[in-house]
């Protein structure tokens, strides 16, 4: 029965190991590793609340950052390596995460959503030193990358000695591996015999990623086996289809020996007549019977003369057969020995130039970590160079935006470039600090929507000239000013004196009493117009109070506009209904035009850069 080693942290390999033991194998639990949840600091955690992308690395990842229940934008495209954590994701945050095909570093790279991140800010919720390549990648690309992180994985307190002594007594035969820190765990501090045991067993692995960095531990690639993802799903189906590559069944192989008969040489009595001779008194006579009985036993004593002279030639013959079969034998034996001890040399061989190629590959691992090394404090020297008039140079462009052009999203994005720039160096937590709550203020601050309220005036205006105004028309007097015309000729002068009394009477007001019913007042057409005009006008100049900027002019047209619809017009009429609650609506409108905005940052960069 194959038996399978579970290295997965605590409480992460049940399934599988019920999996197995269901299928035939024998499994066994054994974590080298154990997850310690960290608490990142309010600096790390802010870029959380803009972030436009969120990558989690694991399970450990989601779950570490949910226990601290921090702001997150909710909003923002979220991403998992693998189905496990993105079910853990939706569980724990009510989001559904993308999910590459590959589940791997490079499967979530090839993403289309992550090809174009220039600007984007995004979050990578990971373990202590895990995933360096995704967060170069995507720096490469242009995206202001934030680390976020929230657990780390350590070996358990244990001897690696006794770890490998007790496989090896318990015959594993198959090793699961998720992390490279699992590999880690295992391969550090051996001696040379536990390092050729376990590079004889099979491993099953999460990703090519560790495939190869198992490689570099001198284990065969023949031996390690790569599953679709870090699943129990995936793991349970790798092992299922190498599991005959696990189990070697071994051929009896059998000779058919003939057995050498050996003709058991029978000798045949010899039949000798003897030939009784009666005395005769006188001469001794032999019958013809028997002389015919001793010929024929002459005749039967040559058969099987004969008969024996031949079986003694065959048994020479057959002596000489197994004499050279002999001599083949000792030939055979003495190549036999000359190949094993050939094959002896051959393994010496190879074990010099493994130990050749381990040495070289050591001493390559150490010149490589020697550069690496100088490599960081070469980088930590010119971070700690940072260059301040790069940094305050940004800040000022921050102040440009904000106060001479008052945009404050372009204010915005040039801060975030500047925490950006700071992340990589050291130092500079309070004034990223400042520059993370500037930001925050800046994306609260809501642009004016000028053009929607433009549109509301103007739809305003083309409803005046539909208003029904409260009151009636003057009466056309035009016919009574003809009928008392005066006359220029003399003899009319009657009629001129009658006309000239009649005008006198009618430049008199005359009250008429109306009882019960409302007196709405009299206006002229032209009165009318220069009503309707004035209420344009007033509406014009809130459109171009807007436009630039002056709210207490704006607010001024509209009251008055407003005022004179109520006076002048009926007000259960739809049309004035339908204005006077536009221009109600319009007199709501937040006109912030010059919000007290302080940037925090500002003060924060001098005191740095000084």
């Amino acid at each position: 029965m194959t038996h399978i080693l579970i290295t997965r942290p605590e409480g992460k390999g049940a399934a599988l190991a019920q999996q197995l033991v269901q299928a035939g194998y024998q499994a066994s639990l054994f974590p080298v590793l154990k997850i310690s949840y960290l608490t990142p600091s309010t600096t790390e955690l802010s870029p959380l609340i803009n972030a436009d992308k969120i990558i989690f690395i694991s399970q450990d990842a989601v779950t570490a950052l949910a226990q601290l229940k921090p702001t997150i934008n909710t909003k923002a495209q979220f991403y998992a390596v693998g189905q496990q954590t993105a079910d853990t994701i939706y569980a724990l945050f009510g989001v559904r995460a993308a999910v590459p095909k590959l589940h791997d570093s490079e499967g979530l790279l090839a993403l289309n959503s992550l090809a174009e991140v220039d600007g984007s800010n995004i979050v990578l919720v990971k373990g202590q030193a895990g995933r360096p390549d995704i967060a170069k990648t995507l720096k490469a690309r242009g995206a202001f990358l934030n680390n976020c992180v929230v657990y780390k994985r350590e070996p358990i307190s244990a001897e690696k000695i006794n770890w490998t002594d007790h496989w090896q007594s318990l015959k594993v035969q198959g090793i699961v591996i998720t992390s490279n820190a699992a590999v880690d765990a295992i391969f550090n501090n051996l001696t040379e015999q536990q390092l050729q045991w376990l590079q004889q067993c099979r491993f099953y692995v999460a990703s090519e990623r560790i495939a190869a960095y198992l490689q570099q531990q001198q284990v065969s690639s023949a031996n390690i086996h790569i599953a679709a993802g870090a699943s129990d799903t995936a793991m349970f189906s790798c092992i299922k289809q190498q599991g005959s590559k696990m189990s070697e069944q071994s051929k009896p192989v059998t000779a058919d020996n003939t057995p050498t008969t050996k003709a058991a040489a029978s000798a045949q009595k010899k039949e000798a007549a003897k030939a009784h001779s009666k005395p005769h008194n006188d001469k001794q006579k032999i019958s013809k019977l028997a002389v015919l009985a001793l010929i024929i036993s002459l005749i039967v004593a040559c058969g099987v003369g004969y008969e024996f002279y031949q079986k003694l030639n065959a048994g020479k013959a057959q002596n000489v057969a197994v004499n050279e079969l002999k001599e083949e034998n000792a030939l055979l034996s003495q190549e036999l020995q000359a190949l094993k001890s050939a094959q002896s040399n051959l393994q010496q061989a190879l074990f010099n130039s493994e130990q050749k190629v381990a040495a070289a590959l050591n001493e390559s691992a150490e010149s490589n970590q020697q550069q690496l090394k100088a490599a960081l404090q070469q980088a930590q020297q010119q971070g700690a160079s940072l260059n301040p008039q790069e940094v305050t140079s940004l800040q000022r462009m921050a102040e440009f935006k904000l106060w001479a052009e008052k945009d404050y999203q372009g204010a915005s994005a040039v801060l975030k470039r500047l925490d950006a720039l700071l992340s990589e160096h050291p130092g500079t937590v309070a004034v990223r600090q400042a520059i993370t709550q500037d930001i925050q203020t800046l994306d609260s601050l809501k642009p004016i929507p000028t053009e929607a309220i433009y549109l509301k005036l103007n739809s305003v205006l083309s409803n005046i000239d539909k208003l029904a105004f409260n009151a009636v028309n003057i009466p056309q007097e035009a016919a009574e000013i003809e009928k008392n015309a005066l006359s220029e000729d003399v003899s009319d002068w009657q009629q001129n004196l009658s006309n000239s009394w009649n005008k006198l009477v009618d430049s008199f007001i005359t009250i008429r009493q109306h009882e019960g019913v409302a007196i709405e007042p009299l206006l002229t057409d032209q009165e009318r117009h220069l009503i309707n005009q004035r209420i344009k006008l007033n509406v014009t100049q809130a459109q171009d109070a807007l436009m630039s900027k002056q709210a207490s002019i704006y607010f001024s047209a509209i009251s008055e506009a407003k005022r004179l619809v109520n006076e002048y017009f009926k007000q259960d009429d739809e049309a004035t209904k339908v204005v006077i609650n536009a221009l109600t609506s319009l007199e709501k409108e937040p006109l912030n035009f010059n919000p007290e905005v302080n940037l925090q940052s500002t003060q924060q960069v001098k005191e740095w850069a000084q």
